[in-house]
């Protein structure tokens, strides 16, 4: 009971932290979105962690640090295959391998259910699937480089879960730290290093790029306009904000693996998409698809056969 509770209340929070993050991406970069989210997500986790408290072993360090790569990468193949499209099909593409992953691990390893917690754990599989699937008008098929980048970024985000849970119990949040350090420092030199890129380019004489671009057949393009403040500053408090609501999510995946299977909270937790949902129909005044209702729908009878389990 405890472990399915967390893992769906967990899901609607990192729902709400993709939210969060889709609003700071519209008004700024979403590289510079995850780089901000791991910075306040790393400063949330240092206040909180002389109040939870964890030992500093060398398992919790090495599973932590090697987590926060993955994270990373896993990130990075997520926007790459969202911006080739269509996201209606990758984005549940990916979610679902972030369960399967893990959930395989965890049965791997000795992660033992009931008979109705198998029926469970493929219903559950299948409401993420119509949670997250919705055809868009006129969707065309997913490339073979699309489709790639989302079995990767899921199975990154698995790998991710499966870390987490190979840290020592008595680890508390120092897994969780060395995650966030290490992805924030992934991410900020990569934004760094685009932004010395654009700083060069920008400072070429504009005569000679462009004559070099219509030289290579490309057509010449001027440089975007520059940010307005105040869409930065809301950009900034809301990626910001994300990383806040990632960590209480992640704290929560983490105490679900604690108290039960890996394997149920993963596929717990690749739910997140319901949480998006609901806050763009509540907040956006986004509609919700029938399909969308009967994933929930069973989502939540998947948690309760997973209770029972």
């Amino acid at each position: 009971m405890l472990t399915a509770g967390l893992g769906l209340i967990g899901a609607l929070i990192f729902g709400s932290a993709d939210f969060l993050g889709g609003l700071a991406a519209k008004r700024m970069s979403s590289m510079l979105v995850t780089a901000v989210a791991a910075a306040s997500g790393l400063a949330a986790l240092l206040v909180a962690l002389p109040f939870v408290g964890g030992v500093w072993s060398p398992q919790a360090v090495f599973w932590g640090a090697l987590s926060g790569v993955s994270g990373a990468v896993a990130i990075s193949l997520l926007y790459a295959c969202l911006a080739i499209g269509p996201m209606s099909i990758l984005s549940p593409l990916t979610a679902v391998v972030s369960a399967v992953v893990p959930m395989v691990a965890g049965l791997a390893g000795g992660d033992r259910l009931a008979p109705i917690g198998y029926w469970a754990l493929g219903l559950a599989l299948v409401a993420v699937v119509l949670v997250g699937f919705v055809p868009e008008k006129g969707a065309v098929r997913p490339s073979t480089v699309g489709v790639l980048m989302a079995l990767g970024s899921g199975a990154m985000i698995g790998a991710f879960m499966v870390m987490i849970d190979l840290t020592p119990d008595d680890s508390g949040l120092v897994p969780l730290v060395l995650n966030r350090a290490v992805n924030g420092t992934i991410m900020f030199v990569l934004v760094g290093g685009l932004a010395l890129a654009g700083l060069r380019r920008r400072r070429m004489p504009a005569v000679p790029a462009a004559a070099r671009s219509q030289a290579a057949g490309a057509p010449a393009f001027s440089s975007a306009p520059p940010l307005r403040r105040p869409t930065l500053l809301v950009g900034l408090r809301l990626a910001a904000a994300c990383g806040v609501v990632d960590v209480i999510a992640n704290f929560l995946l983490l105490l679900g693996m604690r108290a039960g299977d890996l394997s149920v909270m993963s596929v717990l937790t690749a739910m997140y998409p319901a949480g998006t949902i609901l806050l763009a129909a509540v907040v956006l005044r986004e509609r919700i698809a029938p399909v969308q209702w009967l994933g929930l729908a069973l989502a939540l009878a998947a948690a309760g056969m997973l209770a029972v389990a």
